[in-house]
């Protein structure tokens, strides 16, 4: 494709050579570059591309986009733009043919509930007859074929490189999870949402975002370029947003008054049940996945579905339906047991609370969590995380959660800083940990194991081990029983 033509829309200056170069594909990690490539200088938190542009250049690129002053290379087209990152968002959307403006796209975003809900909305989505791809946490989907997740939200180009290939397998709808990194990053820059969803937002991700106000800001991008929002409002945070918003909108909620309302709430180990309200109509709704926060997650679900012209019934039908790995999800499903051992994504402070909660109200005994918090990642989380552990918990068993380049002593040191009661056993192993909660779980306790859910990894200082928590649970019932 003619360069001229990738960056349609981009305003943009020729600092050397011309935009009539023909371009073979764009790449942002100059070890990717080949002959003829685009080289986009993206400034990262700890490279900058900047940097990398003669090496690029070395390697065959005949055109670089940067925002900064770089050396003229030979006869390489240098292009100067205000914006690296929107550049190669727009750049890479023209490249595969604009294909987002193809699709129907449904985007969620705020701290919790998000993959859950894309899950959901996927199952309500193909039961009603919409081929329907995919882009999240746990994996992408088009249609039916699984492919693996690097991150929650993928970088611009990947993301459009994805969308092409939606569009070329006839997808109708991609429904995708919108992380705030993915948002202040502008990796969806230019894209428009049929369906902006605000699920909560809670404390996370701030040491990315700094202030618990450059967090929000960022989910608040979402919604300006969204043609409908679907806002919680029993959320103090989905009530602003929806002051800071114009446009359509609505509203959910279990509390409040709001266009969907879910009353009749009850939940038990196999599921949760509720009414749905919605203008004049009452219907019943059951889910397979237990949970108060469930619910929230099925109403925005209903939401995004009744905005795209999807019948209550239809809506019923793939709720109930619906299975998303790792969330509140029970590993001793078909053992002879006579207690129960859920795993659960939930790596938060209100994800915690949330799980904990719910076990709380199907637990007949004791109710036993095994957590512990990531290293290099926010560490003013990691004390709130041991006070809501110890204090919901019978007992909490502290351990080790993807430590990476920290001491797994001292992310445990963090949390129990938190924790005021004597009901906590620190055991740093993290299937050891698992281990001692069965060893010490009786008839009608309950043992949530907090943190991975879905993933079947640890990443530790200096490699990634295989530690996949159902097999991990198999193996230790084999060894107990």
């Amino acid at each position: 494709m003619k360069l001229n033509e990738i960056l349609k829309g981009l305003d943009y200056k020729i600092i050397n050579g011309s935009d009539d170069e023909e371009v073979n594909k764009i790449e942002y990690d100059s070890r990717k570059v080949e002959k003829g490539d685009l080289f986009v200088c993206i400034e990262g938190f700890n490279v900058d591309g900047h940097k990398y542009a003669k090496a690029a250049y070395e390697k065959g690129a005949s055109a670089i986009i940067c925002s900064k002053d770089i050396e003229k290379i030979g006869k390489c087209s240098i292009i100067k733009v205000q914006d690296c990152r929107k550049a190669l968002a727009i750049s890479a959307s023209n490249f595969y043919g604009n294909p987002s403006k193809k699709l129907k796209l449904i985007g969620i975003t705020g701290t919790n509930g998000k993959t859950t809900s894309t899950f959901m909305i996927k199952s309500i989505l193909e039961n009603a007859g919409h081929k329907t791809g995919l882009i999240g946490t746990i994996s992408n989907y088009i249609g039916d074929k699984k492919l693996k997740s690097e991150r929650t939200t993928p970088e611009s180009l990947e993301l459009h490189q994805l969308f092409r290939k939606m569009v070329d397998n006839n997808i109708e709808y991609c429904v995708m999870e919108v992380s705030s990194h993915s948002l202040s990053l502008d990796r969806v820059y230019g894209i428009e949402f049929c369906e902006g969803v605000f699920t909560n937002l809670t404390q996370d991700h701030l040491d990315f975002h700094k202030t618990f106000q450059n967090y929000y800001e960022a989910k608040l991008k979402l919604f300006k370029g969204s043609k409908n929002s679907i806002v919680n409002i029993d959320d103090t945070y989905g009530e602003k947003i929806l002051n800071d918003i114009s446009g359509d909108s609505i509203t959910y909620s279990v509390e409040k008054n709001s266009d969907l309302i879910a009353k009749n709430i009850h939940n038990h180990s196999r599921g949760v049940e509720f009414d749905l309200c919605y203008k004049n109509e009452n219907i019943h709704m059951e889910l397979h996945i237990p949970g108060r926060y469930n619910v929230y997650n099925a109403l925005c679900s209903v939401a995004a579905c009744i905005c795209e012209g999807i019948s209550l019934e239809d809506i019923k039908k793939g709720l109930k339906d619906v299975v998303v790995p790792g969330r509140c999800e029970l590993a001793t499903k078909g053992t002879n047991l006579d207690y129960d051992v859920i795993i659960d994504y939930a790596h938060t402070p209100d994800g915690l609370e949330n799980i904990l909660k719910t076990a709380k109200e199907f637990t007949k005994g004791r109710l036993i969590s095994v957590f512990g918090c990531g290293g290099d990642r926010d560490r003013t989380k990691r004390p709130v995380m041991g006070k809501i552990g110890s204090e919901m918990s019978d007992i909490a068993i502290i351990t080790s959660d993807n430590p990476r380049s920290e001491e797994p002593i001292k992310i445990i040191e963090d949390i129990l800083e938190g924790i005021d009661k004597s009901n906590y056993v620190v055991v740093e192993n993290r299937r050891d940990a698992i281990k001692k909660a069965m060893m010490m779980a009786k008839e009608g306790d309950v043992v949530v194991v907090a943190g991975k859910g879905h993933e079947d990894y640890q990443i530790l200082k200096d490699e990634t081990i295989h530690f996949d928590e159902r097999e991990v649970i198999k193996d230790i019932i084999k060894e107990l029983f």
